[in-house]
């Protein structure tokens, strides 16, 4: 059980905590109970946000605290002495029904009394704070009622260790589904993220290890791999990597394959630079690898100030994401090979395919229009593949008509194919519109329309045409600010997206007083090692890190930038929500990773993959949807999606935190809610979710 947070020390002048009995320390004793009975545990309650009209949200049942819920985060059970009680608080809620509707009619009648000339502007005045209160209300009512009526969630089963809700409705009770070569588990989020319960860690789970540490060596049983896959050979990363009783250390060399520091150097020789601690100046910053092992590429290009991240599909057991996260690297489940990605067109300097197992030949080519699609104009495609070759398709006629097709395709997309080492081959694309108008007639695919050259499209299936030529972001990567000057954009890039230099700089200002203001209050915990809990064996401290961030609303960014300009050793997935305005081509432009993602669909990763959540603004965007999915349902995602120890930061309305606060009461997190002296109509929500450990059967 993890420590309390004594958010009462250290706190910077930008933030004070609030009063009352939400405390940490007030919870320990509870939490301490709560691990001892596991098994006693009440079932979730389903119907948290069941309000169908906003009027009720005036009136939440058994609702004494100041935004709908009381000190615990539930509401008082109906008891039978309290029946008189009850009785007058109803005649008081209806009497105040009464009076506010006599108010609102009285007030519109008034205006119908106003003088002709005046009568419109003040009406349309008058219509649109009406509108913004009953908006306000819906928001407050919907999560003060259905905080009231959260119960404590149960734990999942066992079988729900490594559940990805998208991609396990594929996957039958006693494992996953039997696939063919060259098939994948479909995504499939139908039925939305309910899981409705919370999923333990395995039974000998440890803390990760800090970073970098934490990027070489990884505890075995947190993650689900057999010693025959570790041991398997597959691709380039994979073979790179020692089993030890409790852990897998992953070698930085190979003698099979020269180690990753050779293969990295020898594609800079092939771009025509001196080492791979060139490739920033020659304009490569951010790198998608597509089936990226367990991440060895990355890891060894992150010491050279290069972001990787990696994709790979969903695999019940050896998975590439699950072990890449595990080291403390950006990766998630995506894949290609049927729906395009959901990254904006233009998004990264180079794709890389070691022995990726895709075969780029299939689908008429739609898959090397998606790399391309995805690549800035002068970035680099590499594939290393035994098909590339010479010795393997002289001597297998399939094989070259195979390495044909790619070479022959990926002429007519206007890339440049660089002087061929081994089996690794190096493409480059185009820089220059003006090379699609001079390909032959019917020698290629062609451009796509405006119509359908979308930005940043969400699991549209895969399309014939080239896309990213209509955008305004065509920039050469050799023509763009080298990194770090990168993630301050000029003028001209930031008019593409309607913003000012000015804009920018101020928003940088501001994430740089919260981010001293967050690790004020976390700095007692994370960055300090204290005594093992009682009845751990001499686990080697610290137990704390923040290494992987998910900021689920990211906006410009900014909250990345200031993490990276403070030194905190940590990387963010900045995600966009499909509900609101879209950054998301700003944030990889600036040099940062990110993915478009619908908050009431599973995030596409495995459980316990993320230290640190944050969110700002996230609960008021989402509320003014359509009410597709609840807050419970998105809190429970965080919860499979967080490691245990790991940090929530929810940052929004006061009445939206303060009804939020409640539900982490069922979800089992320590919870406070902190007050912002900068703006008083905001609040902050700091948590940390306990380390429950299932018992061994």
């Amino acid at each position: 059980m993890s420590r309390p947070l004594p958010l009462h020390r250290g706190i910077s002048s930008g933030v004070r905590g609030s009063g009352g009995s939400n405390d940490f320390s007030d919870s320990q004793m509870k939490d301490k109970s709560e691990k001892d009975d596991l098994d006693r545990r009440g079932s979730s309650d389903q119907s948290a946000f069941g309000m169908k009209l906003p009027i009720r949200v005036l009136f939440p049942e058994n609702s004494p605290s100041k935004y709908g819920s009381n000190e615990n985060g539930f509401a008082s059970d109906p008891l039978s002495p309290r029946n008189r009680h009850k009785l007058a608080m109803l005649l008081l809620k209806l009497s105040l029904a009464f009076i506010i509707l006599v108010a609102l009619s009285g007030s519109f009648w008034w205006t119908l009394s106003i003088s002709t000339s005046s009568r419109g502007q003040i009406f349309v005045g008058y219509r649109r704070l009406q509108e913004q209160l009953v908006s306000d209300l819906w928001d407050i009512g919907e999560l003060s009622l259905g905080s009231a009526r959260v119960k404590d969630m149960e734990f999942c089963p066992q079988e729900f260790e490594n559940h990805v809700p998208c991609y396990n409705n594929n996957v039958s009770e006693s494992g996953a589904l039997p696939l063919s070569d060259g098939q994948e588990y479909p995504r499939n989020c139908m039925r939305g993220m309910k899981q409705n319960c919370l999923v333990l860690p395995p039974v000998n789970y440890k803390i990760p290890l800090r970073w970098p540490t934490g990027r070489d060596i990884i505890w075995l049983a947190n993650v689900k791999i057999t010693a025959e896959e570790v041991l398997s050979s597959g691709s380039l990363t994979k073979r790179m990597m020692l089993l030890d009783k409790e852990q897998i250390s992953f070698r930085s060399a190979s003698p099979m394959f020269d180690g990753v520091e050779d293969y990295s150097h020898q594609i800079a020789e092939m771009i025509g630079l001196r080492n791979e601690s060139n490739f920033i100046e020659a304009g490569v910053r951010t790198v998608l690898d597509i089936g990226c092992g367990y991440g060895s590429f990355g890891a060894h290009l992150f010491s050279k100030q290069l972001l990787t991240i990696c994709i790979a599909n969903y695999e019940a057991s050896g998975s590439q994401v699950q072990l890449t996260l595990e080291r403390g690297l950006p990766a998630m489940v995506g894949s290609l090979t049927s729906k395009q990605l959901p990254y904006p067109s233009l998004s990264f300097d180079m794709l890389h395919c070691a022995r990726c197992g895709i075969d780029w030949d299939k689908k008429d080519g739609m898959l090397l229009i998606e790399v391309d699609r995805v690549l800035k104009p002068g970035g680099y495609f590499v594939w290393t593949s035994p098909l590339t070759n010479v010795q393997t398709y002289l001597h297998n006629k399939e094989n070259q008509k195979r390495w044909n097709f790619v070479h022959d395709f990926a002429e007519s997309l206007c890339w440049e194919m660089l002087p061929q080492q081994d089996e690794t081959v190096v493409w480059k694309k185009t820089s220059k519109k003006k090379c699609y108008s001079a390909r032959k007639p019917g020698s290629g695919p062609a451009l796509c329309s405006r119509g359908h050259d979308v930005e940043t499209p969400y699991y549209r299936p895969l399309q014939a045409c080239i896309g990213g030529t209509q955008s305004r972001r065509w920039i050469p990567i050799q023509e763009r600010r080298i990194w770090p000057s990168r993630a301050n954009l000029d003028k001209n890039e930031l008019a593409i997206y309607g913003l000012h230099p000015e804009e920018l700089a101020e928003d940088a200002e501001n994430w740089k007083m919260s981010v001293r203001n967050y690790w004020s209050l976390l700095s007692p915990l994370i960055f300090s090692d204290h005594p093992k809990r009682p009845g751990d064996e001499d686990p080697s401290p610290p137990y704390n890190m923040v290494r992987n961030v998910l900021d689920m609303n990211a906006q410009y960014g900014g909250f990345n930038s200031a993490l990276l300009e403070a030194g905190k050793s940590v990387w963010v997935m900045n995600v966009i929500p499909t509900s609101g305005p879209n950054y998301l081509p700003l944030i990889l432009d600036r040099g940062y990773v990110g993915v478009l993602h619908d908050w009431c669909e599973a995030f596409p990763t495995y459980p316990r993959t993320y230290d640190m959540v944050h969110a700002e603004g996230l609960l008021s965007l989402e509320t003014k949807q359509q009410h597709r999915c609840t807050t419970l349902d998105l809190f429970a995602e965080i919860d499979r999606l967080l490691r245990p120890e790991g940090w929530v930061i929810f940052r929004d309305r006061a009445p939206l935190i303060e009804a939020a606060r409640a539900l982490t009461t069922g979800l089992k997190w320590d919870a406070r809610v902190i007050e912002m002296e900068s703006n008083s109509d905001e609040r902050l929500l700091i948590c940390q979710k306990p380390f429950f450990k299932r018992q061994a059967i």
